[in-house]
C-alpha cells in the first residue's frame, strides 16, 4: 500500500459527453467570447469535419496541449508522449476559420480538468481506504513535521508531471488568442476590439486569500489582520464552520468591520467532501446554511478537494478550489487559466500561485522566487495573482518574515497603479457585470453597454510579431479609492 494512494484524490467525476456531430458556430465561440467580450462578428468559426468519438491530448501548435476531441489526426492518453499537432489542419473558407476542434469544448474540459482520471471512492481497495481513513481521523494531532515527510513521500516525481505545465499553465488564454489571431488574418483586419478583462484598464489583479485550519490558526487571525493591515492588503478568511475550533460570531463582525470578508471553507475539513454523491449532498446543505449565517458569497473546499461537476448544489456566487496547476496537491490536475471563469451559475476564481504550506514545507522554500515567477508569468497574460496563506503556517519566525516580504513586494507592486488589489467578492461582482457587458456601434464608434460600464474599457487586439498584442483605445482611466469596497477600483 503507497503514501500515494493512501493520501490521494478519491472521488468520482461525472464527465459531461459531449454530443456526436459539428458543433455550431456559436457554440464554438462561447468560450472565447466569454474570454474576450467582443462581437461575435470577430470570430467566424467552424469545424472542418465529424469529431472524433474518442478524446485525448494534441496539440494546438507545438506550445499549447489540447484535451478533448478532433476532426483530423490522432489522440492519445498520455500527454509525454509525441502529440498530434493540429495547426498543419486549420483551413480557411474565406473569412471563416476551419478548426480541427471545438476551442469551446477543449477550453472547457481543461476548466473542468475532465483530462484527469480520479479514483472513486469504491474503486480503492479494503487496505487504501483503511490507511485514508486512519490519516485523516489522526490528521489533526499530527506535526506538520511529521505531515510534511508524509506529503513529500505522496508528491515525489511530481517534477516529471508534463501537464499542466509548472509552475504557471496559460493554455486556456493561448488558445484563445491562437484562435483569435487566425481569426484576424483570415478577416485581413488587424484590430479587434472587446471589453478589457479588469476594471479602469488595471493591467491585472492581485487578491489575498486566508484559510483557517486549526485553533492554532484561528488564534492567529487578529495579528494576521494586523499585518495586512500594516500593509493595506485586503484579504478574505475561510472559516471551518465544523472544525477544530468553536467560530465566534464577534470575530467574523470584526473581520467584516475591518474591511476583510468572510467565506465558508468546507463544512469539518476532514477530507471526505467529494468522498460520495449521497454525502456531498446531505453536508452541502449544512454548508449553505452556513454560508447564509456568515453572510458569505464565497465557498472553497479543504484541502482543494474538488468536483466542478458537483458544485450547483452549493448555493455560493462563487469558488475558490481550483488550482492552476496543483503538481504538489493531494488532488492533482489544474484548470491551465489564470482568468475567472464560469461553471454554469457560479464564478471559478482559481489559485493561481502555490499556497504556503506548499512552498514552505514540501519545497522548503522560504523566499520569494517561486511566488515573483507565477506572478511575472501571470502578468504576462494580464490575469489574476492569487494567494493563499494560511494564519496555521505563518506562525514559526522564518515563515513569518517570508510573508512579511511578501506584503511588502505587494506593496511596492502596489505603488505603480498598475494591478487591481481585490476582494474576492470583488471579483466576482466586476466578473459578473462584465459578463452582462456588451460591445455596440453608435456612431461610428464602439460603445460598451451594461452594468457598471462606467469602469469598464474599450481596449483592441491586435497583432505584433505573429502574436496577439492589447492596447486600449485611449489612456485608461485609473480610479485609486484604496478604502473602497465598490468592484472596479485600481490601488
Amino acid at each position: 500500500m503507497s503514501t500515494k494512494m493512501a493520501l490521494g484524490e478519491v472521488y468520482s467525476i461525472n464527465r459531461a459527453k459531449p454530443k456526436q456531430g459539428r458543433a455550431t458556430s456559436r457554440g464554438m465561440i462561447a468560450a472565447l467570447t466569454e474570454h474576450f467580450r467582443c462581437p461575435d462578428e470577430f470570430l467566424p468559426l467552424e469545424l472542418s469535419g465529424q469529431l472524433s468519438a474518442d478524446s485525448g491530448y494534441f496539440q494546438f501548435d507545438e506550445n499549447t496541449v489540447c484535451y478533448g476531441r478532433s476532426a483530423a489526426g490522432h489522440r492519445t492518453g498520455d500527454v509525454r508522449s509525441r502529440l498530434y499537432c493540429t495547426s498543419q489542419d486549420v483551413r480557411n473558407n474565406g473569412p471563416t476559420v476551419q478548426l480541427p476542434f471545438d476551442p469551446t469544448e477543449i477550453i472547457n474540459n481543461l476548466r473542468r480538468e475532465r483530462y484527469v482520471r480520479h479514483t472513486s471512492w469504491n474503486e480503492l481497495s479494503v487496505g487504501n481506504r483503511w490507511a485514508r481513513n486512519i490519516y485523516y481521523l489522526i490528521r489533526p494531532w499530527l506535526s506538520v513535521g511529521v505531515r510534511k515527510h508524509l506529503q513529500r513521500a505522496y508528491t515525489a516525481g511530481w517534477k516529471h508531471t508534463a501537464f499542466p505545465r509548472w509552475p504557471v499553465d496559460t493554455s486556456v488564454e493561448q488558445i484563445s488568442e491562437q484562435v483569435l489571431l487566425r481569426s484576424m488574418k483570415a478577416q485581413g483586419i488587424d484590430r479587434v476590439p472587446f471589453i478589457w478583462f479588469w476594471p479602469d484598464g488595471a493591467r491585472g489583479c492581485v487578491l489575498m486569500t486566508h484559510d483557517v485550519e486549526a485553533q492554532i490558526g484561528y488564534d492567529h487571525c487578529r495579528e494576521l489582520m494586523n499585518l495586512d493591515k500594516e500593509f493595506e492588503i485586503k484579504a478574505s478568511f475561510q472559516i471551518v464552520p465544523e472544525g477544530s475550533y468553536k467560530v465566534s460570531d464577534s470575530l467574523l463582525e470584526e473581520m467584516r468591520d475591518r474591511g476583510f470578508e468572510v467565506n465558508v471553507q468546507d463544512l469539518n475539513h476532514d477530507g471526505y467532501l467529494f468522498a460520495d454523491r449521497d454525502e456531498f449532498l446531505r453536508r452541502a446543505k449544512k454548508i449553505n446554511d452556513y454560508g447564509k449565517a456568515f453572510g458569505a458569497k464565497g465557498f472553497r473546499a479543504a484541502v482543494l478537494y474538488r468536483n466542478l461537476e458537483w458544485m450547483d448544489a452549493l448555493e455560493f456566487s462563487y469558488d475558490m478550489s481550483v488550482p492552476n496547476v496543483a503538481h504538489l496537491d493531494p488532488q492533482h490536475g489544474g484548470c491551465c487559466s489564470v482568468m475567472p471563469y464560469f461553471v454554469g451559475d457560479t464564478l471559478e476564481i482559481p489559485l493561481t500561485t502555490t499556497q504556503d504550506y506548499m512552498l514552505f514545507h514540501i519545497l522548503n522554500d522560504y523566499s520569494l522566487d517561486l511566488w515573483k515567477t507565477q506572478a511575472a508569468s501571470i502578468r504576462e497574460k494580464h490575469g489574476l495573482i492569487s494567494f493563499l496563506v494560511h494564519p496555521d503556517y505563518i506562525i514559526e519566525q522564518r515563515a513569518r518574515n517570508t510573508y512579511h516580504d511578501l506584503l511588502n513586494w505587494l506593496s511596492e507592486l502596489r505603488s505603480q497603479r498598475q494591478l487591481w488589489f481585490a476582494l474576492p467578492g470583488e471579483v466576482d461582482e466586476w466578473w459578473r457585470a462584465r459578463r452582462q457587458m456588451h460591445l455596440v456601434k453608435r456612431g461610428g464608434e464602439w460603445i460598451i453597454d451594461g452594468p457598471m460600464a462606467d469602469h469598464a474599457v474599450l481596449a483592441y487586439a491586435t497583432i505584433a510579431n505573429y502574436r496577439v498584442a492589447y492596447e486600449f483605445d485611449r489612456s485608461p482611466r485609473i480610479v485609486v479609492r484604496p478604502e473602497s469596497r465598490r468592484a472596479g477600483t485600481v490601488s
